[in-house]
Formats: C-alpha cells, structure tokens, sequence
C-alpha cells in the first residue's frame, strides 16, 4: 500500500514538473482576449455597408481595439459585427491605417442599448515599425497602436 501511494506522488510530481513553463517561454493570451479579427481587403473596405450606429468610447488595450457603439435594437444580443483595414499603409512617422467598422443589425425595435466588441489589432502590424495610428471612420479622433 506504501509503495503505490510512493508511486502515486511521484508521478504526479514528475506530471506537474513536466506542465511548468520555461524562463523565456511566452504565452499570448490576445487572441483568447480579443473577441475578432480584423479583416484586411481593400475591396471589402470600399464596399463597406453598415447598419447605423454610435461610437461611445474606443480604446487600445494591448493588442486588442475594444470598442463601445451604440445602436437601436431589441437588445442587442443578435448583432454581428466586422472591423475592416483598407490595406493601404501611409507612409508616414508612425504609419497611419484606415479602419471601418461594419454593425450587422436585423433587430427592428426602436430601443437602443450599447455594445463592447474587441478586435485583434496584431495583423495589422509594420515589420520594423513599433506604433500606428489608426482612423477608424466615424470615430473623432485617431488611436495611436503600440506594440
């Protein structure tokens, strides 16, 4: 009986030994943060239609743009939404991007509640470039993106 449970804890020492993380491992936790993805298509951003809406706050958490709109609805609950990136890169000091926000609204109830969405800014990243500002169209001001 001693000799089973001896051998029980050491498997379950050398299990949790073997699940610890090393010194330089990094774990990215973003995209489990971040709700979406954000589309970049040059053709789709064009060609962008969206189902009206009002910007109540925006803001750049690591690597994730959460954003608060705000829309008529029933509750808001069945609303979809897309982020889309034009493609184009200003060359500029930081690079500058254009964004559209896309609210996929089929409710027909004329209350109006609010919504957070996060996108995943990380595709939209410049090799040997640590900052972009971003214009998100209908927003007032721009949002500067540090990684």
């Amino acid at each position: 009986m001693m000799v089973k449970r001896g051998f029980f804890f050491i498997s379950m020492a050398l299990c949790f030994i073997n699940m610890t993380c090393e010194e330089g491992d990094k774990i990215d936790l973003s995209s489990e943060i971040c709700d979406q993805k954000i589309t970049v298509n040059r053709n789709l951003f064009t060609n962008l239609e969206s189902a009206h809406f009002t910007f109540v706050n925006a803001q750049i958490i690591e690597d994730c743009l959460t954003l608060e709109i705000s829309a008529s609805g029933c509750d808001g609950h069945s609303w979809g939404f897309n982020l889309v990136d034009s493609g184009a890169v200003a060359e500029s000091s930081p690079e500058q991007r254009s964004l559209k926000l896309q609210l996929l609204n089929k409710e027909a109830c004329l209350a109006v509640f609010k919504r957070t969405i996060s996108f995943d800014l990380r595709p939209l990243q410049i090799n040997g470039s640590h900052e972009i500002i971003l214009h998100l169209e209908g927003l007032e001001t721009s949002l500067r993106y540090k990684y």
